[in-house]
């Protein structure tokens, strides 16, 4: 069964379904990704119901138990996401695939936008102004999120490091972080055990703050985190868009650098003087970074 036959059978069974069934059902739907990567227990707390109530559900949805529905859940998640699967999908919509995209990366900007918490904002910034040296980890496209964000952290004459695959692995990266750091983290799927065990170790053993951002509170990364934000990352093809994090990105420093105030605006000056050498930039066509 995939995504949209098991969605398309919910929703008709959902009219026919007591109180109780026809609430849990609705969270699975409105949740699928949570519920599919949560234990049942988690979602039983979440729902405030018993375990026992989950497998009836399960059981009156036409599954054998509980097991069997998050394991159809889980497939269908993994369906969205592969690939292969999507490119058999767009060969089938050609002409109308740019449009298509179009469409799916509005919507990503407007569903980012409407996770987005003003509070969880100034609080993004309060952070990074104090931190005595800032990290950003991704691994995959979303390293290329944490990339910019590492940049515009160095225009801005903060301290900062930015963490990735090579000579050393990424827990041991994480792991020589300064006492008083902050490690920002971006995951879009495939969520990656490295990066996993890199949040972990710094949430053990190093007195550092830990910010997500991911599309989903169902990632791995989540449980460490001191905040969090959330982005829409849907894409018709090649898995996951990286269009949603990178707005999100470009507000949360853009208000640090409004909230940096002087400090921002002399390290910008600097950057300025840098933009007018000849030698790595040709000022006749305009001078931005």
């Amino acid at each position: 069964m995939d995504s949209a036959d098991l969605q398309s059978m919910m929703m008709q069974r959902i009219p026919s379904l007591p109180n109780k069934a026809k609430r849990v059902t609705e969270y699975l739907l409105s949740n699928m990704r949570e519920a599919a990567f949560k234990s049942i227990g988690e979602v039983a707390d979440e729902l405030k119901v018993s375990k026992a109530q989950l497998v009836r559900v399960a059981r009156v949805l036409g599954f054998g138990g509980y097991s069997e529905l998050k394991d159809c859940l889980q497939k269908a998640i993994l369906e969205q996401i592969n690939p292969a699967a999507m490119l058999t999908k767009a060969v089938g919509m050609k002409n109308e695939l740019p449009e298509k995209i179009r469409q799916t990366e509005q919507v990503n900007i407007d569903d980012t936008w409407m996770q987005i918490d003003t509070a969880k904002v100034d609080e993004f910034c309060r952070m990074a102004s104090e931190a005595r040296c800032t990290a950003f980890l991704g691994w995959g496209i979303s390293s290329l999120v944490m990339e910019l964000a590492y940049s515009r952290f160095c225009v801005m004459g903060l301290p900062t490091t930015l963490i990735k695959r090579g000579s050393l692995s990424l827990v041991e990266q994480a792991r020589a972080l300064p006492v008083g750091s902050v490690l920002v983290v971006c995951e879009v799927p495939s969520y990656a055990i490295d990066v996993t065990e890199a949040v972990s170790d710094v949430k053990k053993n190093c007195a550092a703050k830990v910010i997500t951002i991911s599309d989903s509170a169902a990632a791995p990364i989540c449980r460490f985190s001191d905040l969090s934000f959330f982005v829409s990352a849907s894409s018709p093809t090649f898995g996951s868009s990286i269009i949603g994090p990178v707005f999100l990105v470009h507000i949360l420093t853009s208000s640090l650098v409004v909230h940096l105030g002087d400090s921002a605006r002399e390290a910008l000056e600097k950057q300025a003087a840098y933009l007018h050498d000849e030698r790595f930039y040709h000022p006749i066509f305009g001078l931005k970074y």
